[in-house]
């Protein structure tokens, strides 16, 4: 009986751990091993050591660039969006509508991600893209949003905002939900204004779902790459060719698998250094930097 009820957690475990090594854990330590070959999915895998990750960190400048565009990229959609999402939640925090202001910032997460960046094509097109035409309308020549290196980057981090600011409100508007509002009105008592009420009341005590938010805003665009493929396709100028575009065409456009899975794994590392920095700098108080 006692093996029984020790031996029980693990068999209700069984499934989801057999289901993380076969899709997740298996795959990950078989593309680190690929990392160490030159295989095109074709012939068979020739082992060649570390001379992937030393191509990508000496003689592929193209690596370093989408690297730097990642670092942009996340960047920008992290001091858009988090502040974007937090007023957003501050503003909703005591609708009467709330239920339906939330559903309707949610629509677009549920959306497909090649239909959201076609739509926003037709936005963004010059000359004849609405955005452009309604600027014309005020006649203000419109720049080429998608197609101009000084333009391109900032439509995608808008987008990847619009598309995404919806979850990271519903996110911190449950966390706000939860705070003590016997906490606000004490200092309000005290005869705090309302901005220093959520500067130094609010604000801290939604500390960890701001981290939450932060770190999944980094995960997220790090991974991303289909806006851009659908909408830039890396351009202008590989302006907005990130890591994440580089890796699925080095795999899937140049069947070098070998190289895509040392880049990978070059990616993680920088991530992790990332995150781990920001965790860090988080614990030490530098949510204050957010007010």
């Amino acid at each position: 009986m006692i093996l029984s009820r020790r031996a029980t957690p693990y068999l209700l475990l069984a499934p989801v751990l057999l289901f993380a090594a076969v899709f997740f854990l298996v795959p990950v330590l078989f593309s680190l091993g690929l990392s160490f070959f030159s295989w095109n999915s074709l012939g068979r895998p020739r082992f060649v050591g570390a001379a992937n990750y030393a191509y990508l960190l000496t003689r592929d400048p193209l690596f370093w660039t989408t690297l730097r565009n990642t670092a942009l990229f996340v960047g920008g959609t992290i001091l858009v969006g988090v502040p974007l999402a937090m007023a957003l939640a501050v503003a909703v925090r005591r609708s009467r509508r709330r239920a339906v202001w939330r559903s309707l910032y949610w629509l677009p997460g549920v959306t497909n991600v090649a239909a959201v960046a076609y739509v926003w094509q037709s936005v963004l097109a010059d000359p004849y893209g609405l955005l452009n035409r309604t600027l014309a309308l005020a006649g203000i020549p419109g720049p080429a949003w998608l197609f101009d290196p000084g333009t391109a980057m900032l439509a995608t981090i808008l987008v990847f905002v619009w598309f995404h600011v919806g979850q990271d409100m519903l996110l911190l508007s449950a966390a706000l939900d939860q705070v003590d509002e016997d906490c606000e009105d004490a200092a309000r008592i005290d005869g705090a204004s309302p901005w220093e009420v959520f500067r130094h009341v609010t604000l801290p005590l939604l500390k960890p779902a701001l981290l939450f938010v932060t770190l999944s805003n980094l995960v997220k665009g790090v991974g991303y790459f289909a806006l851009m493929l659908v909408l830039t396709g890396g351009g202008p100028v590989n302006t907005t060719n990130v890591a994440a575009l580089h890796i699925y065409d080095l795999a899937f456009g140049q069947l070098k698998l070998g190289l895509a899975a040392a880049a990978a794994w070059l990616l993680l590392v920088a991530v992790a250094l990332v995150a781990f920095a920001q965790l860090a700098f988080m614990r030490r108080g530098g949510l204050e930097a957010y007010g």
